[in-house]
């Protein structure tokens, strides 16, 4: 009886640490809310990163209708997960709203890590969507196709013909594997 009880004691402890983190991670404390001169900031140089690390990665930020830029997305668990970032959207290179995207995970897990979320719109259509939607869900209300980069981090431009396409980097370059699935994003208004 006392291993059930063990047992039931670690589950409900991850249980409350993965509340929370989900709670630290959500802008509703302000703990991590950024302000939109930080956010800026984060989205320039993810952007120049971006475009020196990916071949033919200008041209294609060239062709977009706009781009939704998170320079840091952390993601943490303890069985249950969470992430949450904040970003801006910027269309003709200017700023034009912020947003937040937060996604939760229960599973095998355990630790954390940063990573850099761009969203490319290609197409008026899916951007024009996007920015009417009060709270807009990867895999619900559209779907993103995750670029793969070839040899010498180059990417085929030929082949790029979806109206969203998403690239997540690491802090060691692109991460492979990753899906955005379920993440939401919400326009926010930082200080």
């Amino acid at each position: 009886m006392k291993v059930f009880s063990r047992a039931r004691q670690r589950w409900g402890v991850k249980m409350v640490l993965g509340f929370l983190l989900l709670g630290c991670l959500t802008r509703g404390g302000n703990a991590f809310a950024a302000t939109a001169r930080e956010i800026d900031v984060g989205v320039d140089v993810a952007i120049e990163r971006f475009e020196k690390t990916i071949v033919g990665g200008n041209q294609l930020l060239e062709r977009a209708s706009g781009v939704l830029v998170f320079p840091t997305v952390i993601k943490a668990g303890v069985g249950f997960g969470g992430e949450y970032g904040e970003g801006s959207l910027r269309i003709g290179g200017k700023t034009v709203d912020y947003y937040s995207t937060a996604a939760a995970s229960f599973g095998l897990q355990f630790g954390a890590q940063s990573k850099t979320v761009m969203l490319v719109f290609l197409d008026e259509q899916a951007l024009k969507k996007f920015r009417q939607s009060a709270g807009w869900k990867a895999g619900v209300d559209g779907s993103v196709a995750l670029v793969a980069v070839g040899a010498g981090g180059a990417i085929d431009m030929t082949k790029i013909n979806d109206p969203i396409v998403g690239f997540v980097f690491g802090q060691k370059g692109l991460m492979y594997n990753l899906t955005l699935e379920g993440s939401k994003f919400t326009r926010i208004n930082p200080d």
